[in-house]
């Protein structure tokens, strides 16, 4: 698959065109954060990791977050997905604000209404590939909605190694298995850092083009981390950090607009 969004028949994926047939629908923010700020240490070795960050992740699109080594792009993600508490600031999840929520609220959050994909696959080796797409729902004691976890298998290219347990597969079959468990639950939004940063160039596309496909033919939002201008090219928007703060913005990226964007905030 090419950046463009177009699936071939020779990867995972079945959808054949980049008009979207939403299953969910579009509009209102999946994720917002108004005037966030995390500051790690004290007086002299006091560091602003995110300094008054604003920004909205509209339902059905597909966002990149990029930045220099020590931007805060990953500080916001962990931010935005709860698994960090702000120092100041708002987070909400559609119209949940976390700033607040107990301990029990926000695991169950987490885990009902969030798809996370991380670069370690972290996929349990003693279950099947199957076992572990659906551990989340297992876990919260729910069944799955069949047509859905079908859907999502069968365009995710897994429906033959379903019995496989992780030793037995790829990496990139592997991270395939990460990306339908994040899906398998039909979270609000899925946040991705940096999952193809242990994949070879043909894995990383084929996760990147299942990214790519969820936003366009499933209505999925999807929020990656990533230092790779190739992967940003996936995204329907790029927005880019420096010193903790959004300095730019770019819709539509290619990843040479990204790589001259990156250069530029690289010189600063």
């Amino acid at each position: 698959m090419n950046p463009s969004g177009t699936v071939s028949s020779g990867t995972a994926g079945t959808a054949q065109s980049r008009d979207p047939v939403r299953l969910r629908p579009a509009g209102g923010n999946a994720a917002s954060a108004t005037g966030l700020t995390k500051i790690y240490g004290h007086g002299d070795t006091r560091v602003y990791a995110l300094d008054d960050v604003s920004v909205d992740f509209r339902r059905g699109e597909f966002t990149a977050i990029m930045g220099p080594s020590g931007s805060g792009k990953s500080t916001l993600m962990h931010c935005l997905a709860g698994l960090d508490a702000p120092t100041s600031g708002s987070v909400r999840i559609a119209d949940t604000e976390l700033t607040g929520l107990s301990d029990k609220k926000m695991t169950q959050l987490r885990r009902d209404r969030i798809g996370f994909v991380f670069q370690s696959f972290n996929l349990v080796p003693t279950l099947t590939a199957l076992e572990n797409i659906t551990l989340p729902i297992d876990i919260a004691g729910r069944k799955p909605d069949r047509d859905w976890l079908d859907n999502v298998i069968d365009t995710l290219g897994l429906r033959n190694r379903l019995s496989h347990r992780p030793a037995e597969l790829s990496g990139g079959q592997q991270q395939r298995v990460a990306c339908a468990r994040a899906l398998a639950g039909r979270p609000e939004i899925i946040f991705g850092d940096e999952p193809t940063g242990n994949l070879d160039s043909r894995s990383s596309a084929e996760v990147l083009a299942i990214l790519r496909n969820s936003v366009t033919h499933l209505g999925q939002t999807v929020v990656l981390v990533t230092h790779d201008p190739r992967a940003a090219g996936y995204a329907d928007r790029v927005v880019f950090l420096a010193d903790g703060r959004i300095v730019d913005e770019l819709r539509s990226p290619t990843a040479d607009r990204v790589l001259d964007r990156m250069k530029h905030l690289e010189g600063i």
